[in-house]
């Protein structure tokens, strides 16, 4: 076991009511892919379709181990209401005893 954790970030639609973010992150963590998701509102520039856009979003913040890291992607990927969904995934070094709760 290393001191090590993985963070996967994705974005859902800003137009979500707390409860609807508070269930798609709470689903996650039930079927024990991440042990901890944090969540807040950003607003986001992007361009889309050859256009500068700006939207209100929640920025989602998802830790978990390497074990489940490539079963959470796919799961978000499967799961998520964009059709290119936004998934970035780094590597954190972190305490031993939190890389330990991480991956139980």
């Amino acid at each position: 076991m290393g001191d090590e954790i993985w963070i996967i970030e994705t974005t859902l639609p800003g137009d979500w009511i707390e409860a609807v973010v508070g269930d798609w992150s709470s689903q996650i963590v039930q079927i024990g892919l991440a042990a901890c998701i944090q969540r807040s509102r950003i607003t986001s520039v992007y361009k889309w379709e050859n256009s500068l856009q700006s939207s209100d979003e929640w920025k989602i913040q998802i830790k978990t181990s390497t074990n489940k890291k490539n079963e959470l992607v796919k799961y978000i990927t499967s799961n998520h209401p964009y059709d290119i969904p936004e998934v970035n995934i780094w590597k954190a070094s972190s305490t031993k005893e939190y890389t330990k709760w991480v991956e139980n």
